[in-house]
């Protein structure tokens, strides 16, 4: 059996546990399901999205949302990536440029950069690969300490200019991005510089699958405080989490 009919047959087990089907793409059960809202597109950026196992639970988590958006995409699931073969690869392939999203003092900040100084993080016949780290920021922490073949990458990161839309999540501040809206912020400060035509906007369909999913999270947990009463954080994590 291969690996994409394993998936298939064990996400359609999951849904049969939950009592409802799940769509073999979102992980989400048919009603929530937001494939038909998703516009592939190239943003001129390879995009290797390193997912948490716990992350790849979560029904609300982004970087999976991210994936199905991007056209040469990667998503990886592990805590340690220190010996994957995938990622090393990756690393490795001449024809990349790889960089990782992380924030940090030695981080260089896309915001603060003229388009020029953008130009020149990527060198000519390159493609820009980003690393990004799916997880909670306790997490995330953990695995870039584990994953020693990280470390050498050059890290990149944005100044946040308004709050996260994540009204479903907690975030550790109101400036801390999902992993989808970071991404979408990356494409919005490098895509232009790399060929991708920001006038047409295809990286907003990033935005909308994300607002799509997080309205319809929202109206579920109002139509179930009716029913049930409020709900405290634990319960929230706990209903993410099925």
């Amino acid at each position: 059996m291969d690996l994409k009919k394993y998936q298939e047959r064990k996400t359609q087990q999951q849904g049969f546990q939950l009592g409802r089907p799940l769509c073999y793409s979102c992980m989400q059960p048919g009603k929530a399901c937001y494939c038909h809202a998703i516009e592939r597109f190239d943003p001129q950026i390879s995009f290797v999205l390193l997912i948490h196992p716990i992350e790849v639970r979560r029904r609300i988590a982004t970087g999976r949302m991210t994936s199905l958006c991007l056209e040469k995409s990667y998503l990886i699931s592990g805590q340690n990536f220190s010996e994957n073969p995938q990622v090393n690869a990756l690393i490795r392939d001449p024809a990349n440029h790889c960089v990782i999203l992380y924030p940090g003092r030695d981080s260089s900040d896309l915001s603060l950069m003229n388009p020029l100084a953008r130009q020149s993080l990527v060198p000519a016949g390159k493609r820009l690969t980003v690393f990004v780290i799916d997880g909670t920021w306790a997490t995330a922490k953990k695995m870039m300490r584990e994953s020693h073949n990280l470390h050498a990458l050059p890290k990149i990161c944005f100044s946040p200019e308004k709050p996260s839309a994540f009204r479903v999540r907690k975030q550790p501040k109101e400036f801390c991005y999902s992993t989808i809206e970071a991404v979408h912020q990356t494409i919005e400060l490098l895509g232009g510089d790399l060929g991708l035509n920001l006038k047409q906007r295809p990286h907003d369909n990033l935005l909308e699958v994300f607002d799509l999913m997080v309205e319809r999270q929202l109206l579920h947990l109002r139509h179930a405080e009716e029913i049930h009463g409020p709900f405290n954080s634990r319960d929230l994590k706990a209903r993410d989490s099925r």
